[in-house]
């Protein structure tokens, strides 16, 4: 019938009437119930997956699409061994983890290591609310998760990296794992004053991490990468020259930060909303100790957590990627939930077209302070003008005919020219609404 696709075997009885089926038959009928099954499998088992992450923003794990199941790489979770007797805990007390797939062939020297986001706790309450969830527990976090994005294993989704050792880093502790206190917090709160100790070791996550690393092979690594997504992001440009200083010296060491350019700017009320909350994070989890000497000698310590105050000290190569109009800074840091009772600004990060013209100038100018804080970097960049947030952790947005693009590259392959250095790579994009290929949220 025209306008149908045709099945041969459409309106039949099967096997036909009067007609034994074959060995082949047999086969391909058993084949097509398999698959047919492993796809729901893996389909409900990644939903399931995906809704024990309900207690935040889905801006750091989106889950947009289910991957084809050609296309799916599942990955357990490792607890670091021994972690627990040298203090590097999550906020719980519990061990710190990573999911690790091994590299091979030309990338069997080659490591990714990415630090997972998901915000920042700045007290006692806070922080002991986030003991209870995978970002600040290891005994909540998924035992599996699928690699997609930068992790995929599949060259055609990720071509530069796909045979690399591929490490996700689960973030625990709050902090952007960098904070330092010995003693544990006893906090009392709830209904029910319920007593519990909260650890702030992020700095010791950190190194129990790397060590363990370095013991599965990172000791002989040629090639490597730390990144990291938000709070990961912040985190990877916070530890890009140690990362460098415990791999070979003869290894090719670069960092990567995907929308963890958070900025020092006024919000919509003329207020430092976003100063006044990093100064309580980094008394929290007394991360002001290891954040670098030069920029504190300069300026406030507590704006050293600031990444534009960071950049002039790194002596590592980094790529800046990030989005022009960053979904989760437009709503939390220029229009906050105190300034934004009517929650405009979430109207206009949904849908671009309805933003007023107000609102525009202020989006302008966000990105105009965007581009004074990467000011003349030396590293790789990348600045679409897209409203959305991490870009490296999928398929849609990493690589492929539908990923976004500037100057006609998508973000893997940007990544991939700047770090096998076959170009230098400074895309920047053009204002919104310029760019017809950009995803928004």
């Amino acid at each position: 019938m025209e306008g149908l696709p045709y099945f041969p075997f459409a309106g039949r009885s099967f096997p036909p009437v009067g007609k034994k089926w074959g060995c082949f038959e047999y086969a391909l009928g058993i084949a097509g119930v398999v698959t047919v099954s492993m796809v729901l499998f893996i389909t409900i088992d990644y939903e399931v997956l995906q809704k024990s992450l309900t207690l935040w923003s889905s801006l750091e794990q989106p889950n947009l699409f289910t991957p084809a199941l050609s296309e799916t790489l599942l990955v357990n979770l490792s607890l670091v061994k021994g972690a627990v007797q040298k203090g590097a805990v999550c906020l719980d007390g519990s061990a710190p983890g990573y999911h690790l797939h091994k590299g091979h062939g030309l990338g069997e020297n080659s490591w990714l290591v990415h630090l997972e986001g998901g915000g920042w706790c700045s007290s006692n309450e806070s922080c002991a609310l986030r003991a209870s969830t995978r970002l600040g527990s290891s005994h909540y976090m998924e035992s599996a998760i699928f690699f997609n994005g930068i992790f995929s294993n599949s060259p055609m989704k990720n071509p530069d990296f796909y045979n690399w050792n591929r490490v996700k880093v689960r973030y625990c502790d709050g902090g952007s794992f960098s904070g330092e206190i010995d003693s544990p917090i006893v906090t009392d709160f709830g209904e029910s004053n319920q007593v519990k100790e909260i650890y702030h070791r992020g700095q010791r996550v950190w190194q129990a991490i790397m060590e363990d690393l370095l013991l599965l092979g990172m000791s002989k690594a040629d090639r490597a990468i730390l990144s990291g997504c938000s709070a990961g992001g912040l985190a990877s440009i916070l530890h890009c020259d140690n990362f460098r200083s415990q791999l070979p010296s003869k290894a090719d060491v670069k960092c990567l930060s995907d929308a963890g350019l958070f900025l020092d700017v006024q919000d919509v009320s003329g207020k430092y909303r976003m100063r006044s909350f990093y100064q309580r994070v980094v008394a929290q989890h007394g991360i002001a100790t290891n954040l670098p000497k030069g920029c504190k000698a300069e300026r406030d310590p507590n704006q050293c957590f600031f990444p534009q105050y960071l950049l002039k000290y790194m002596r590592t190569p980094l790529f800046i990627l990030q989005p022009a109009y960053d979904t989760w800074q437009i709503e939390n840091v220029l229009g906050s939930v105190q300034e934004d009772p009517s929650r405009n600004w979430k109207f206009c990060i949904t849908n671009p077209a309805s933003c007023s013209k107000e609102q525009l100038k202020i989006l302008q100018g966000f990105r105009e302070h965007l581009l004074l804080a990467i000011g003349s970097i030396e590293g790789g960049l990348y600045i679409n003008s897209c409203f959305i947030h991490c870009q490296t952790e999928l398929d849609l947005t990493w690589h492929g005919t539908q990923a976004s693009t500037v100057n006609n590259k998508t973000i893997a392959e940007a990544i991939g020219e700047w770090f096998l250095q076959r170009k230098q790579v400074k895309d920047i994009d053009c204002a919104y609404p310029c760019n017809p290929t950009c995803f928004h949220e």
